[in-house]
């Protein structure tokens, strides 16, 4: 009986192991599908050969000319398109996280009139793009004379931020109504309990709340090649790319835009290496238990 048991494991075990090959097998492939297009993006950022495509992977002539040429060009001025996308990016991430911890706290702890009306309409609104009202909200923004302007952009990005409300609205109930029951009674208002104690206590939701709302603006070329029409020197880095790529200028800035694209992913890559923990925290929820 003990024999066929060890058997019963043995062959348990060989089973499970082929599994598990056959697991790192697949997961191996699809790394490699997922990296493929990243280094060949890289490895013609450096290359030296003009021209937009090469019958070989590997560049012959490998050069920085390309990252140089960004910041040296006159018809693509790479560098302001950045400074542009940094400004748009930094501001609508503060306002838009302000925005949505606010809604989502309120949301979480406030019990008033219409409460539940007002999260299914949310949800429905957020079910529709945002481009849907592009022609609306750009007539709005040349009323008010903010027409092919960056800080346009920023209401944009940022004044629709608090629909976004349900993950941190989420984490914020799990954090235990006893501590703001506690802080009413030594005479804290709901001000307070929203800035020193809730917020203190929900680092991983701030965190994944900002990431997400700079890699909006950081990335959106949609938005930009509406609003700004002609005026090249507001562009954002992702609009500025995409006018490397015409059909006068392709074959010439094709390895430029390549460079462009690899430094404008730096950023993003870093924050996300830096803030991996707290982003998935932020996730999965969870703040205090008890």
């Amino acid at each position: 009986m003990t024999q066929s048991n060890a058997q019963m494991r043995t062959g348990y075990a060989a089973k499970r192991k082929a599994a598990d090959v056959v697991i790192y097998i697949v997961l191996s492939v699809m790394v490699v599908i997922w990296i493929a297009p990243i280094v060949w993006l890289i490895l013609q950022s450096f290359r030296g050969e003009p021209g937009i495509t090469t019958s070989y992977l590997f560049p012959k002539k490998l050069t920085f000319d390309n990252y140089i040429r960004l910041f040296t060009d006159d018809q693509f001025p790479y560098g302001k398109w950045l400074l542009n996308t940094l400004i748009v990016a930094v501001c609508s991430c503060v306002i838009s996280t302000l925005f949505i911890l606010m809604v989502s706290y309120a949301l979480s702890r406030l019990r008033f009139k219409s409460r539940k009306t007002f999260l299914n309409l949310g949800l429905v609104l957020g079910m529709f793009p945002g481009f849907m009202s592009m022609a609306a909200v750009y007539n709005i923004m040349d009323i008010f004379g903010l027409k092919q302007n960056l800080f346009a952009l920023v209401i944009v990005y940022s004044a629709g931020a608090g629909l976004g409300y349900q993950i941190s609205k989420g984490f914020f109930d799990t954090i235990p109504r006893s501590l703001d029951e506690a802080a009413k009674i030594d005479g804290a208002t709901r001000n307070q309990i929203f800035w020193i104690i809730i917020l203190p206590l929900s680092k991983p939701i701030v965190v994944y709340t900002a990431l997400t709302t700079f890699i909006g603006p950081w990335a959106d070329y949609i938005f930009v090649s509406y609003f700004m029409k002609a005026n090249a020197d507001n562009y954002t880095v992702a609009l500025g790319l995409y006018e490397m790529l015409g059909n006068q200028t392709i074959t010439r800035y094709f390895t430029t835009f390549c460079a462009g694209s690899v430094l404008i992913a730096i950023p993003i890559t870093i924050l996300f290496i830096v803030m991996q923990r707290f982003y998935v925290a932020g996730v999965t929820g969870g703040a205090v238990k008890g």
